[in-house]
């Protein structure tokens, strides 16, 4: 993730050890037991994708926050690697849904200061037009708005500007980690193949 490290990551999928070890590249499935858990979490900061196992005898729930941090790790035992999008499970990319929207709902100071202090992507495109639907002329809506105070919440957004942030930045999220539009204003770009 160069430089970009998780601390956090939430449980997306949980894979019985056939599934996990038939999509890892051959080198790697002789070095990991076949008796392990494997999961898929979601970095609750730069949403990264990673695979991982869990140390014996712990469970999990999807939804659950675990800390995949260095040191010493309560439930992770091991981050095998960064995944793509098309490495989950179709259960795993329903879940990841609901997760990526409970952390933008979650980290509401996170994305309303975004909304306060960003700027333009190039000459001719302000960020806020890589949320789905915001065109030139709610941008500049949006900035004159913020000129006159700045947004306090997800409320404030919608009562102001008329935008459901929680949902734009929801897809927004959703649609860097599927690899869909070459900027990234939220998450890590997804490892080469």
């Amino acid at each position: 993730m160069r430089g970009r490290k998780e601390e956090y990551a939430y449980v997306i999928d949980i894979l019985p050890p056939e599934v996990a070890l038939y999509k890892l590249p051959p080198k790697m499935r002789r070095d990991f037991p076949h008796d392990v858990t494997y999961a898929h979490l979601v970095g609750e900061d730069h949403f990264a994708l990673l695979e991982v196992t869990l140390k014996k005898g712990v469970s999990v729930e999807i939804g659950e926050r675990l800390y995949v941090g260095l040191g010493t790790r309560e439930k992770v035992d091991k981050i095998v690697r960064r995944i793509r999008y098309e490495d989950l499970q179709p259960q795993g990319r329903d879940n990841l849904k609901i997760v990526v929207r409970k952390i933008v709902e979650q980290q509401e100071s996170r994305f309303v200061k975004w909304i306060n202090e960003t700027g333009p992507v190039t000459l001719k495109l302000h960020s806020l037009e890589l949320l789905r639907g915001v065109g030139k002329k709610k941008v500049h809506e949006v900035l004159e708005e913020r000129k006159k105070k700045p947004f306090s919440s997800y409320e404030e957004v919608k009562q102001r500007v008329g935008l459901d942030l929680v949902e734009l930045i929801t897809d927004r999220i959703l649609r860097e980690i599927a690899g869909e539009d070459p900027y990234y204003l939220f998450a890590s770009p997804p490892p080469s193949q």
